[in-house]
């Protein structure tokens, strides 16, 4: 299983990973082994995988982490709770409660609380207790949200002021919630970048690294959908498997709303929590357009979260004959199909790129479409910009609206496939 994730292109499941691939003597890349499998013989093994993750990362992290009633991990002996009045505060406090910090999630109007559960009472009975001490109160785990594949992560490197050095001002902005971000890439020198998260250091991944180059990446042969944007990154893991916290997710999409970023991509899933809906509602509601992909688990798994929030535009994956992929969950939360296959892709910590395969990498080309279309957050201006992204859509599946590809496939032509790589890089030789 190890093995399997090391190799494979981070399609929507747990944990960090690692893309192969290698730099030539010319100055164009061309895929080198290891490069991706392309995962049509793994689709059954893909859609269980997530689960398999999620067990090893409850095992190898059983001080930190343990697995509520679903088997979705949460932060061991944390419960969040969503803008609470004083009154269940105290009482909570009273009963043994202890409080460990306030977030203030300026930007979005929110306050959240993170209490720690009495000593020596587990995390689901706390819970109980705590909703059946304050009924009205909103609490929930904290639950801990995975990226979508898993590779070896790059190395960790001092200063994410200096890596994420900005150029002058984009017109545009688009945002990622996501892990970090190789600056040093050939796609992504040329990016202006603005970071968040990790104390002001940088932990390039490779999994943020592809999302980046797909948003803003350019190179003399490769462009992701809007080169010309500032892309606004916040790192929600910080090297750490067992990062992606309910608490740093939404202290981003707060980080985003302050830096008045239109669309926000979010290539995460998980199970939902009150605290990432009130996140998300609050966003949507000052006219931001969070896009997110729908996952990996299969079209008959329960959805997957934010994507399956009815404020988020949940984008699904196709192969290049136009076909779902069968790995993709499906649902009415599903928006837009994009092109989820053999995308080509920036491989972090090299100079090279590697072949992606996953619903989590076709989301920035749909959020891509939408930051073309939207400078500032506003309502009006993101019901416009979906519209005219669904007027423009490709039929695929049942007339109108379905389950399968949602209004249909857009961003066909902004998948930058293996096969151009390696004729760019034979033109050169």
């Amino acid at each position: 299983m190890l093995v399997l994730l090391a190799a494979s292109a981070q399609a929507q499941l747990r944990l960090p990973g690692g893309l192969g691939g290698g730099l030539p003597s010319v100055a164009l890349p061309t895929l080198q082994a290891p490069r991706l499998p392309d995962l049509q013989s793994t689709n059954v093994a893909l859609q269980g995988l997530r689960r398999q993750v999620t067990r090893e990362l409850l095992r190898d992290n059983p001080m930190s982490l343990e697995a509520d009633a679903a088997g979705e991990p949460v932060l061991r002996g944390e419960l969040l709770l969503v803008d609470p009045s004083p009154a269940s505060v105290d009482a909570a406090l009273a009963a043994g409660y202890m409080l460990r910090r306030e977030l203030a999630l300026e930007g979005l109007g929110l306050r959240s609380l993170v209490l720690a559960a009495p000593p020596g009472m587990a995390t689901a009975e706390a819970l109980a207790r705590l909703r059946a001490l304050a009924p009205q109160l909103v609490a929930d785990f904290h639950h801990v949200y995975t990226r979508s594949g898993s590779t070896p992560d790059a190395p960790t490197t001092a200063g994410i002021t200096a890596a994420f050095a900005a150029t002058p001002s984009a017109r545009r902005r688009v945002g990622l919630i996501d892990s970090g971000i190789d600056r040093s890439h050939p796609a992504l020198r040329r990016a202006e970048l603005h970071g968040w998260g990790c104390a002001n250091l940088s932990h390039p991944s490779p999994h943020g690294t592809a999302i980046a180059s797909l948003l803003v990446g350019r190179d003399s042969w490769f462009s992701g959908v809007v080169p010309e944007a500032a892309l606004h990154a916040a790192d929600v893991y910080c090297g750490q498997p067992t990062g992606g916290s309910v608490e740093a997710i939404a202290q981003a999409l707060a980080w985003m709303a302050r830096e008045r970023v239109a669309v926000i991509n979010i290539s995460l899933v998980g199970p939902p929590n009150p605290l990432l809906e009130a996140a998300v509602r609050a966003a949507a509601a000052r006219g931001h357009v969070i896009v997110a992909a729908v996952g990996n688990d299969g079209p008959a798994a329960p959805a997957l979260y934010p994507a399956a929030y009815e404020q988020v535009v949940g984008v699904t994956g196709v192969a290049p004959s136009r076909r779902v992929l069968p790995e993709a969950s499906q649902g009415a939360h599903v928006a837009f199909a994009a092109p989820g296959a053999e995308l080509a892709v920036a491989q972090a910590g090299s100079r090279g790129y590697a072949v992606a395969r996953g619903t989590s990498f076709a989301a920035p080309l749909v959020a891509g479409l939408l930051a073309e279309r939207m400078t500032e957050p506003n309502a009006q201006a993101a019901q416009h910009a979906l519209r005219d992204l669904a007027d423009g859509a490709v039929d695929l599946g049942e007339r109108g609206r379905d389950t399968v590809f949602g209004w249909g496939l857009v961003a066909e032509q902004a998948r930058n496939t293996p096969e151009r790589i390696q004729a760019m890089a034979g033109v050169r030789r």
